[in-house]
């Protein structure tokens, strides 16, 4: 950055799981971060102790007097009065998407796309490296487990860079990955697309901006030609890797990687036929890479996930408490069928907050058939992220759409006492909005039961 004359960034939305990490990688090249968020998390206020000066107002007047560039999310409204203070000055402002695809374009980049398993196989990725002696940088749209931390920081200016490729604005297409996954593709963001056509479509456009690409079996049909080297895994013996003889037990996976007539035995500390999946991307792209097999195996032996990906808070005895970011209507339906089969005796109370109002219209019937998998289901009120309400669309009418029994809606500052009274054996967790916050609370609280 400093090689640009870029000593001076200020972040609009910098409390952002993608944001944060990139704000870190610059202060870690000696470039001053400021930003800016809505409100205080505990993200932003880690940011802080790492020493950069951020505020919770929109108000140009907190704005820093100097600054060489201005990086922002479209996830932030456009309106926002500090988005037109840095324009009035002519700061030269970036998307997020932009200065990633910067950096793609200076490194050997393996970039992991696909509406759902990203997060997880770029860490799986990342992990794999690291534990080989591979020179990386990573961004990662969670906290890994194993680096406790959304990125991981090379050594070099040589460093590999394994990134998290988000389809949200299109922002993968700003990428110049040399290895790319497409992981499981559904339709999703459609307030963005407008149908699963122009989803595939945009995914279409991804493939085709690498040299070599693993594609998902299991996903939407891509077709991207001859241009690109492409390799499929999945379960089926058409895939290039394939992924056989699974067993899940306890919340762990043992199963054989099958390519070019090489097996590979493979450990997991994680549940779930979607893990699976996920592993076997990260194996074919870093056998890619030229990794050796036994190596990547041993790596995902060690790997311990991503925070809020089937993140296993407490298992005991008595009690179990499972927290994940799953909000689309497919990552629900694999959660809780990876829970199902790793606890198959206890009930299963899911808290769920619903991510968006556009979502939740788009994809009302399939919530409703997802949610009903619980045992016990307590909703929470649609989180609305950047979006206004709209009418008719609420977790009341999800909820009377759901034939289930044993639900309920309840207010956010209710949740724990509602806890607390029925002491579920088995509790998850999920959503992708301010659900997160409760999360620390209710592990404490049920450490104590």
């Amino acid at each position: 950055m400093n090689k640009q004359g870029i000593q001076r960034v200020h972040f609009i939305g910098i409390g952002g799981i993608g944001m944060s990490a990139l704000a870190r990688y610059y202060q870690s090249r000696g470039v001053q971060v400021t930003g800016y968020d809505r409100t205080p998390s505990p993200l932003t206020a880690q940011l802080e102790k790492e020493g950069m000066a951020i505020h919770y107002e929109d108000n140009p007047n907190l704005l820093p007097a100097l600054l060489d560039a201005a990086v922002y999310t479209p996830a932030v409204p456009q309106d926002l009065k500090e988005l037109a203070e840095l324009r009035r000055r002519g700061v030269p402002l970036r998307k997020r998407a932009e200065a990633l695809g910067d950096l793609s374009k200076a490194h050997y980049t393996i970039a992991v796309a696909g509406t759902h398993g990203k997060t997880t196989t770029t860490a799986m990725v990342a992990h794999i490296l690291h534990e080989n002696g591979v020179d990386m940088t990573a961004f990662i749209g969670g906290i890994a487990n194993n680096f406790d931390s959304n990125i991981h920081l090379g050594r070099t200016e040589e460093a590999v860079l394994v990134v998290e490729a988000d389809e949200f604005d299109r922002s993968f297409l700003q990428l110049s990955p040399d290895i790319s996954i497409v992981n499981a593709i559904d339709a999703d963001h459609l307030d963005i697309y407008g149908n699963e056509q122009q989803v595939v479509s945009s995914f279409n456009d991804f493939a085709k901006l690498t040299r070599h690409c693993v594609i998902s079996k299991e996903t939407l049909p891509l077709n991207i030609g001859e241009s690109v080297r492409h390799m499929r895994f999945g379960f089926d013996k058409e895939n290039d890797f394939r992924a056989v003889d699974i067993r899940q037990h306890e919340g762990e996976t043992d199963f054989n990687i099958e390519s070019q007539d090489a097996v590979t035995p493979v450990h997991l500390k994680m549940a779930g036929i979607h893990n699976v999946l996920n592993a076997t991307a990260a194996f074919a792209a870093t056998l890619e890479l030229g990794l050796e097999a036994r190596g990547i195996a041993e790596a995902l032996a060690t790997f311990r996930g991503v925070k809020r990906r089937f993140d296993v808070r407490i298992k005991n005895a008595s009690h179990c408490y499972i927290d994940d970011y799953a909000h689309h209507p497919e990552e629900i339906k694999s959660c809780l069928s990876a829970i199902k089969a790793s606890f198959p005796s206890k009930r299963l109370t899911l808290v769920f907050q619903p991510h968006l109002f556009t979502r939740t219209r788009d994809f009302m019937e399939d919530f409703a058939t997802t949610l009903a998998m619980a045992d016990d289901l307590i909703l929470l009120d649609i989180y609305p992220a950047r979006e206004k309400p709209i009418e008719g669309i609420s977790s009341q009418a999800l909820l009377d759409k759901i034939h289930n029994p044993h639900k309920c809606l309840c207010p956010n500052e209710r949740l724990l006492d509602l806890i607390d009274e029925r002491k579920p054996e088995l509790l998850v967790t999920m959503g992708a909005g301010s659900i997160d916050r409760f999360v620390e609370p209710l592990q404490t609280m049920i450490s104590q039961w």
